[in-house]
């Protein structure tokens, strides 16, 4: 996570532009390394930017792709076309072919000496310039090749030169003699970009107009990944102890939460499996430590076991849930919101929890922070629905403002005191808000079971259909009753003056949010509510935010609509519900999803939107 300096944001009446560049290339060819660069160098040049990252089938090494947008407004969802496919070689390029659209006015740079570029490049009509990138890096005194990329791909999106350089040398780890090398690959790279064909791009004279000014009285802007804002989120809610095994894409989580954990006093552990960290977590959290475990959809599966025994034995816990394509092993580098359904429904028995969904890279701090606050305030285990889209993608975002939970605070809000008045303790009473007393281990007076028996309500493990009821409901009162206030869901766009509605969740929210806009400009207005609280699901909040909706359609990126199943399953929806879903790993694209609301709404929305799947 690193912070920039700021620069005062353009004027919101301005129309927001952005460039999208690709930097693709075989393993070891430094890609990645390249796109982060020129993200960093966009921040510091006061610009806004995604970076999303692509690899193969085989998890590490092989081609990768950089998939980067640049914007003068922040962005939260690749556009609908890149501007610039810069490619260090064609090595199984074709594989990223649907993930990188071109289209005839877009420029392909390739290396003079790569050969020729695949069949499905030079269908798209995009033109095609050739340079010759690794014999200049050689001649540059041994400088990188991927330098030499970041010098063109940043010329060609209007970076300044001089952020280019600040983002190497700060970024740049080995001996001053490799540094200048690469320092003029870099220039050399900055002067290959001249001889390249003109590209339609405003975004280098925003650039200009957006030049940091008096940054001692501007916030940092902060550049980041949703795996390091998530661990982010649960460091300032307390959590103090972690236990996981790594397991892609979750692992950048646990790499960049080791080091932070022992800065403020905590500890993580990597377990043997996923059943050891899911109990080891359970443990920690009932003597007293709020625990986190990351993991992605096979790990979870593992796990279910383990937060049923949360559910029962009342301990919080908050399991993070980095999705990707599935079932089974599936595709572990790509995104997919297939985890939903296991997530909201699949335990064994009547186990209520928390199931919640961060809507951007951001966003994926204050979430997780919500997470262990709700899981310690209601003593339940709560999931964090994240995804690979966000959880290994950069974003420069503006630092949040909210202040953050004390751990102790938490502590004392959520564990509450013994009985009183010389009354035995109850560990699991049956108050009327559901929550339980529940005493520090060790405490006298205050011994309670805490396992996945059935219990009554000093803990004592019973078989009898009253005791079972009892702690049945009270499971279920305490989420249903507890006050989410206003962040269960972000509701935006038209609220008087249209009877269309678009609900979606988690990563898709960005490109949702976005066509929604395109839409407006069409002169189709439609209201758009992105759900954060998943589980429990709130009736009356529904009902509010779909006040004088007629119909509604349901956005997601999985293959079989598993959340408008799940709001079908929950709630009364108005009218007859669409879904708008496909699987992964190609992400839900602004263009396509403005063509079909615009499609929905002018059909007067009795008929499917054209681009819905057919077995939606």
């Amino acid at each position: 996570m690193t912070a920039h300096p700021p620069s005062p944001p353009p004027s919101t009446t301005a129309a927001a532009r952005s460039f999208s560049v690709a930097v693709a290339g075989s393993g070891g060819a430094g890609v990645m390394t390249a796109g982060e660069w020129l993200l960093d160098a966009a921040a510091r040049a006061g610009l806004f930017g995604l970076m999303v990252r692509t690899s193969g089938p085989q998890i590490r090494g092989g081609e990768a792709a950089a998939l980067l947008r640049l914007s003068t407004q922040p962005v939260a969802t690749l556009d609908d076309r890149f501007d610039l496919l810069v490619a260090i070689d064609w090595l199984n390029l074709n594989r990223f072919a649907d993930e990188i659209p071109l289209a005839p006015a877009s420029l392909i740079v390739g290396d003079s000496d790569a050969g020729e570029p695949p069949a499905s490049l030079v269908q798209t009509g995009a033109r095609l310039a050739t340079l010759p990138m690794k014999k200049v890096a050689k001649a540059a005194g041994g400088g990188w090749v991927n330098m030499i990329t970041l010098g063109i791909a940043g010329a060609c999106a209007g970076v300044p030169a001089a952020a280019l350089e600040a983002a190497l040398r700060a970024n740049w780890k080995r001996g001053a003699d490799a540094l200048n090398a690469n320092l003029a690959a870099l220039a050399q790279g900055l002067a290959l970009a001249q001889t390249l064909p003109a590209l339609d791009s405003t975004l280098g004279t925003a650039v200009a107009a957006a030049a940091p000014t008096a940054p001692e009285r501007q916030a940092p802007r902060w550049l980041l990944s949703g795996n390091e804002a998530a661990g982010f989120g649960a460091l300032r809610a307390g959590v103090r102890f972690v236990a996981a095994y790594p397991i892609t894409p979750a692992t950048e989580m646990l790499e960049w939460m080791a080091p932070a954990l022992a800065r403020v006093g905590g500890t993580l552990l990597q377990a043997e499996d996923e059943l050891a960290s899911i109990n080891m977590i359970i443990g920690a959290s009932y003597g007293g430590v709020p625990s986190l475990t990351a993991t992605a959809g096979p790990g979870l599966a593992l796990m279910a076991e383990g937060i049923g025994l949360a559910v029962a034995a009342e301990v919080p816990i908050v399991v993070v849930d980095v999705m990707r394509g599935g079932p089974s092993t599936g595709i572990p580098a790509k995104s997919e919101q297939s985890d939903l359904s296991f997530a909201v429904d699949g335990l064994h028995g009547d186990a209520p929890r928390l199931v919640l969904a961060p809507t951007s890279i951001g966003d994926c701090l204050t979430t997780t922070e919500w997470a262990v606050q709700l899981a310690e305030a209601l003593q339940a285990p709560a999931l964090v629905l994240n995804d690979q889209f966000m959880g290994q993608s950069r974003a420069v975002i503006e630092r949040p403002t909210c202040a953050a939970q004390p751990a102790q605070r938490l502590w004392a809000q959520a564990r509450g005191e013994p009985g009183a008045g010389g009354e035995p303790y109850r560990r699991y009473a049956d108050t009327d808000s559901g929550v339980s007393p529940m005493a520090r281990p060790g405490t006298p007076g205050t011994t309670y079971t805490a396992d996945g028996l059935e219990h009554n309500e000093r803990g004592i493990p019973s078989s009898g259909a009253a005791d079972h009821r009892r702690q049945l409901d009270k499971r279920e009162r305490k989420l249903a009753k507890h006050d989410y206030g206003a962040r269960w869901a972000d509701v935006e766009g038209s609220v008087d003056g249209t009877d269309l509605a678009v609900i979606t969740f988690g990563s898709t929210t960005g490109a949702v949010r976005e066509a929604v806009a395109r839409a407006a400009a069409e002169g189709v207005a439609l209201r758009l509510v992105a759900l954060r609280l998943l589980a429990p699901l709130k009736p009356e909040l529904m009902a509010a935010a779909l006040a004088g909706v007629r119909e509604v359609l349901v956005v997601e990126q999985n293959h079989g609509g598993q959340l408008l199943r799940y709001l079908r399953s929950r709630i009364d929806l108005p009218g007859r519900p669409r879904g708008l879903h496909r699987a992964g790993p190609l992400p839900l694209r602004p263009g396509e999803l403005t063509q079909a609301f615009v499609d929905w709404a002018r059909a007067g929305a009795q008929a499917t939107p054209a681009r819905e799947e057919a077995h939606a």
